[in-house]
Order: C-alpha cells, then structure tokens, then sequence
C-alpha cells in the first residue's frame, strides 16, 4: 500500500473503492503513529489529503494539540465525538449497492484517530501537570465517545453507560476489510478502563508530583483521578505544609464526587419493609388520594357534580427495620487501592442509614480498626498505609469479636485472596457461612470490574455456596441492599 499513496495521495487506484482505501490510510496511520513516534512522511501527507478533502481541521492530525482544542476552534465536531464507538442507533441507508454511506465512515474515522492517538500514545519522558490534564481531557472524550461519562472508565466519578452492546462503526473498522464492527461494548469496555488506569498511573509516575504539589498554580491544573489519588496516598507521609494541604483538598474532591454517584446507588432501594401493623400517621403528605377517591365514588352526586368524602385514606410510612452489622474487612496491598478507595466511601455511606452499624477494617501483614472514623470516608483514607504483604489472619482476628449476633451481620471481605496463610483464613470464612452470618467474598469493587482471584480462594467459596462477587461495585451495593431492607 505504502508504494501507491505517493503517486495517488491517499486516492485509489483503479478497481479499489475509494472510500475503503481512504479509510485504511488513516488507520494505518495511527497504527504506524501508535507503534512508532517517528513521523512516516508518506502517511502523513496521504492522510492530510484525506482530512482536507473530508473538510476536517488538519489539528486532527496535530499530536500535540488536545481534542478539547480542536473542538473550541470547531465547535460543531463536538456532538460528532460523543458516541462516535457507540453502535449507531439510526444508521445509515444503503446507497443502492449494498454498502452504508462510506463517506461518512471515512469521516468518523477521522475522528476516531484523533482519540485513540491522543489517548494511547501520550509519549514518554517527564510529564507536567498541564500534560496530565491534557490527557485526562482526552480520556474523558475518549469515555464520551464509547458512550460513556467521563470519568468512568477509570475509576471515578462517571454514570452509568449510554451506549447499547450492538454492532457499530467505531474503532473496530480498522481492519483492511470494507464492513468491520466494533466488538460488543460489554466485553470491550471493561477492558479498556484498566488499560485506561494504567496509562494515568505511568503519567502519574512521571510527574514530579511534589513539586507541582507545592506550587498552588500547578496543583490547580490537576484533576483528582484514581490513579492520582493512589500516588497522592502513598506520598502523603513525605509531604507537608502547601504540598500537603494540596493533596489534602484533591483527595477531599475525589471522595466527595465518588460518594455523590454512590450515594446515589444506594438511596435508589428503600430501607425496610411496610410495618402495617403500625396505623398510618394522618398528615396531609401521607395522604392517599386515588385511593380515597375510589373508596368514596359511591358518594358521587350526578346533580350537584360533586364528591362526598366519607373517609380519608393515608399511606403506610412506617418500615420494620431491625439493626442490622455491616462489618467490612478491605485488602489495603497495593493491587487493591481502588477498591479501598470505593469500600470506604461506600461504608460511610452506609453507615449513614437507619439502624445500620458499620465497622470497617484495612489489613496487609497487619491490621487496623477505622471503624471511629467510618463516617469521613477522607480521615478514613489519611489512615491507611497502602502496599505491603497480605495476611488476612490478623484482619480476622478483628473482624471475629464483632459478629455478636450473626443472623443480623454480614461480613463483606474485599480481597484478590492471595494470602500468606490461606488454609487457616479460609477455615475462619467458613466458620462465619456456618453461623449463620452473611459472608460476601468481594473480588473487586472498581468501576471497570476488573479484578484478578486467586483461583483456590475462588473454587472453595463456591463449594461453601459463597461465589466470589467480582465485577461493578453496583453488585456489591446491590447485595448490601438486599440484606439490609
């Protein structure tokens, strides 16, 4: 291919479909731009071609220049670049051949490029704070595009997904063929979002982050993320007057947008069932009013066109609720921080509910009780000590003294269960099953789901009737819900 594009600037030649040979110059652009940075002159030049003759900005082939750059200077490609990898949901009619509008695949995947480019090519070197934002920007268009809220891939603050799990035109039309689809955005999303993590985490790594810390102007320009909030955790022991103030207030901005989402979920469940057995209060905000006046149409008057109300209905409110243990025991190691981050945002927010005692617990090779801290998910996180082995034993020896009545405890443990001791922890998992308490074994509670069990762990909760619960921490509010109402 790379002998034809000189002579014919990205055109076909004779017998190819011109849209098809056009969209394969700019894919193979970005493969060869992905894989290697130096600049290829003849793709480069037969990709310009193409961008031009589409009307497009040539800044979509500029490395350097953000996506939110270019839509300031062009508006109208905003609303192009949300769900551009989604399936679409209206596509376009054949033109008479067989074949969808292919100009305007030639066109998205323009686009496209640009996003994966800017995304999975950020470079290498030192990274400034300003870089950092710009990628993070650039993430988040890449979310949007997949039919996601920015933010969450990674691990944060996003909503739920928009997008369907059809078949569509986005990044999955790179092959040479003329009709690719994109895989199913429910197996291509939850793998995206730790490749996402990991590329932040690397930038993260490579920014001299105490400096930018203690420069109020450069802390400014940082966006609390995940990844940051990881690093910001592990260095807070080595940081102090502004530098630590900085980190400080960026942590206290990511528990406080992650818990809004949270608290969300959880609030979506009522707690308790109807108690009928209590008379409803008769006040006017409990008042029935279809029923009342279904009970009393009988009352009607035909002549005066008027209703006579013998009685008035009210509304049951009161829920039984019987006090309920919640007792979260979290794996503080290093490949669990998003988890530790998410379990005790959502432990304080469960400990918020009515008759719900909470009690959290972090070990590695030791443990700590942060259940006095439980309602500030913030101080709660200043207090760990992310890294280190893992040694369940000594968070069990905690977590045992608490159960005091078991019927109404659940004990959820969040852990990827490669233990030092695992024969004896496992023993004292199956002792809590065997008492009647509730035991979760959580694999992993991150936004992209993804999470790595040891498999011994795995087959023996599963013969206890216990299964591991991996995936979205929707699953774990979901359980939590169900126990407690």
């Amino acid at each position: 291919m790379t002998g034809q594009i000189p002579e014919t600037q990205g055109r076909p030649t004779s017998g190819a479909d011109p849209h098809d040979n056009r969209r394969q110059v700019l894919y193979w652009r970005l493969l060869a731009r992905l894989f290697d940075p130096e600049e290829q002159p003849t793709l480069e030049s037969a990709s310009l071609a193409v961008v031009e003759d589409l009307g497009l900005p040539p800044a979509l082939l500029d490395p350097q220049a953000s996506v939110d750059s270019v839509v300031q200077r062009h508006p109208g490609l905003a609303a192009e670049f949300d769900g551009l990898m989604a399936p679409d949901p209206d596509p376009a009619p054949d033109d008479g051949d067989g074949s969808r509008d292919r100009a305007a695949e030639v066109r998205r995947a323009a686009l496209v490029s640009k996003v994966l480019l800017n995304v999975f090519a950020p470079g290498s070197g030192t990274v400034t704070a300003g870089q950092l934002a710009r990628w993070q920007s650039d993430a988040g268009w890449l979310e949007r595009a997949l039919g996601c809220e920015p933010g969450e891939l990674r691990g944060g603050r996003g909503g739920g997904r928009s997008g369907g799990t059809a078949a569509g035109h986005g990044a999955g039309s790179t092959g040479t063929g003329t009709g690719g689809t994109t895989p199913d955005l429910d197996r291509l999303i939850p793998a995206i979002g730790p490749e996402l993590g990991a590329i932040e985490a690397d930038l993260v790594k490579r920014m001299h982050l105490r400096e930018v810390l203690a420069d109020p102007a450069l802390a400014a320009q940082l966006t609390p993320s995940m990844s940051l909030i990881e690093q910001l955790l592990r260095d807070k022991n080595n940081l102090s007057g502004v530098a630590l103030a900085n980190a400080k207030a960026l942590i206290r901005r990511f528990v406080d947008d992650v818990a809004e989402v949270l608290r969300t979920q959880v609030e979506k469940a009522t707690v308790g069932a109807l108690d009928r057995s209590i008379p409803p209060k008769r006040v006017f905000r409990n008042l029935d009013l279809d029923r009342t006046i279904w009970k009393n149409l009988t009352n009607w008057s035909p002549e005066e066109e008027r209703l006579y109300v013998d009685r008035l209905y009210y509304r049951h409110t009161a829920r039984k609720t019987t006090p309920q243990r919640l007792i979260v025991v979290v794996d503080q190691s290093g490949s669990m921080v998003d988890s530790m981050v998410n379990c005790t945002i959502l432990a304080s927010i469960f400990a918020g509910l009515p008759k719900v005692d909470v009690h959290l617990i972090a070990y590695d090779t030791q443990a700590l009780d942060l259940t006095p801290w439980v309602h500030d998910p913030f101080e709660t996180l200043l207090r760990t000590n992310l890294g280190g082995g893992t040694d369940g034993t000594v968070a069990m020896a905690l977590a045992q003294p608490k159960i005091a009545e078991p019927r109404n405890t659940v004990v959820v443990w969040i852990s990827d269960f490669y233990e030092w001791r695992s024969e004896p922890l496992f023993e004292s998992m199956a002792a809590i099953h065997r008492s009647g308490a509730k035991f979760i074994p959580v694999g992993s509670v991150t936004s992209s789901g993804r999470g790595s069990v040891n498999p011994w762990f795995r087959e023996r909760f599963k013969d206890l009737g216990a299964p591991v619960l991996s995936g979205h921490i929707r699953k774990l509010v979901h359980e939590l819900k169900t126990f407690l109402t």
